[in-house]
């Protein structure tokens, strides 16, 4: 399993909007993805208040990279919360055991 870990930067103001919309995306969206297994959003930092954490677990690094990334599923995802950015999101993978 490989775990990937988001830190979205959210402008400020659309933070309320940010959630409901990723809530939307990962209900809606992700759940249709192969490979998806989980998805988890823990909050708000507390060093830079603007920025949310959350995190997805995929069977294989791939089935994100490759199959979600390069499916329409992926343009979904980012119509319902890329509006809502301020800059790039920082997303890391995690190779769990």
């Amino acid at each position: 399993m490989v775990l990937e870990v988001a830190h979205i930067p959210v402008l400020s103001g659309h933070e309320e909007a940010f959630e409901r919309a990723l809530n939307q995306a990962a209900t809606t969206v992700l759940v249709r993805a192969d490979g998806f297994l989980n998805f988890t959003a823990y909050g708000w930092c507390v060093e830079r208040p603007s920025v949310f954490l959350f995190t997805i677990e995929w069977n294989t690094l791939d089935d994100h990279v490759v199959g979600f990334r390069g499916s329409d599923l992926f343009g979904e995802w980012r119509a319902l919360i890329g509006e809502h950015f301020d800059g790039a999101p920082v997303v890391e993978h995690f190779a769990v055991r």
